[in-house]
């Protein structure tokens, strides 16, 4: 039997930039290496469509399950509402949000598309300051006490909010967050600073965030955590935020444990997220790639490497 894979592939391009065919081949190879979690959103991707709206991976993900029958039972289903674009298209502004009724016709949508009448995980995509934080919490909560949802999650959320919906729900002994989704990777950005293309203020996984999951015991994944492909691929740049005097020390700590280990950094890279009980999330285009992150996943890192890794982290 094979090992269950300790990372979650992300749907975010699939039925839009990573067409059909494409899509249902790296979906059957990730299940057929032991993966079983998917990730993906109710507004994926409205930046690449059309409409300018999501959708498209929900409906891309229904109609592979539709297509492989049993599959439901061998996956587990992570979506996240709150960040769809509103009805005229604008965002961020006048995006869906995470009111209660924006939370139930979000999810219920998502239900819909996918094909399921629940998910493993939900999440709160993107937090939502003109709702009081107490109500997104009841109406997340709801949905696990439907049986529509088995937990829940926050993603792009500050600490503070975090720990506020979870004290009113202790309160109210309803279902708490236990899980969250942030940006993070081997090399981090410089501070206050968010990296090309991050749009969410607190979108990066940072030490309070990360103290309240070891304290809490909360679930952290983590999406981007190769950069876009950039530990690997010589065409590929790191952002600029994450180009600072501790960049080079963190490098070659990992330049020289990917030489020992004779792997790719990102591999070991993959590998040190999951020996710190992160679960990355793999937004890769390729079958490649996916191989890539499966071997590293697989990759065993000896003490003295981790070890290594973590002290120059930390000096950046």
């Amino acid at each position: 039997m094979t090992d269950s894979l300790p990372f979650a592939l992300g749907a975010m391009s699939f039925g839009n930039r990573i067409d059909e065919a494409t899509s249902f081949a790296l979906l059957d190879r990730f299940v057929d290496a032991g993966g079983v979690w998917i990730d993906t959103a109710d507004c994926y991707a409205f930046w690449e469509s059309p409409t300018g709206h999501g959708a498209t991976s929900e409906e891309l993900l229904g109609r592979w399950l539709a297509a492989r029958p049993g599959m439901r039972d061998r996956v587990k289903l992570s979506t996240k509402f709150g960040a769809e674009p509103g009805a005229d298209g604008t965002w961020p502004d006048n995006r869906q949000g995470l009111s209660p009724a924006a939370v139930r016709d979000a999810f219920g949508g998502s239900l819909r598309r996918l094909g399921v009448d629940r998910v493993e995980l939900a999440w709160a995509h993107m937090e939502d300051r003109r709702v009081p934080i107490e109500q997104t919490a009841e109406a997340m909560a709801a949905l696990v006490l439907e049986g529509r949802a088995a937990r829940i999650g926050t993603s792009n959320h500050p600490a503070w909010r975090v720990e506020r919906a979870r004290a009113h729900a202790f309160a109210h002994g309803a279902e708490p967050i236990t899980a969250l989704q942030h940006s993070y990777s081997y090399l981090h950005p410089r501070p206050f600073e968010l990296p090309d293309g991050q749009n969410h203020r607190f979108g990066m996984l940072d030490d309070e965030l990360r103290d309240l999951a070891a304290e809490e015991g909360l679930w952290i994944w983590a999406y981007t955590p190769l950069l876009s492909g950039a530990y690997d691929n010589p065409a590929k740049a790191f952002p600029d935020a994450h180009r600072h005097p501790g960049t080079d020390r963190a490098l070659a700590a990992l330049d020289a444990a990917a030489s020992g280990l004779g792997v790719p950094r990102g591999q070991v890279v993959f590998a040190w997220l999951i020996a710190h009980g992160i679960m990355p999330i793999l937004g890769g285009s390729k079958v490649e790639q996916l191989d890539a992150a499966i071997a590293g996943a697989r990759l065993a890192l000896p003490a003295e490497v981790r070890t290594s890794l973590d002290a120059a982290q930390r000096a950046t």
